[in-house]
């Protein structure tokens, strides 16, 4: 459309200009990466909180 490359072919070119990516130095998406450790930090935390509550009430 309007003498432009088609989308597919506009993105294709755009990532072969991409440096590889390093081993285990890379995570797809950003802001998921930001949740997933949110979230494991969360439960984590929980799981101390409830720990320390069942502790504090059973001894």
């Amino acid at each position: 459309m309007f003498h432009r490359k088609p989308l597919e072919e506009r993105i294709a070119e755009r990532q072969a200009k991409l440096r590889p990516l390093k081993e285990g130095k890379h995570f797809e998406h950003g802001p998921a990466k930001f949740v997933f450790v949110s979230l494991i930090a969360l439960v984590v935390l929980v799981h101390f909180g409830g720990l320390a509550l069942v502790m504090h009430f059973y001894s």
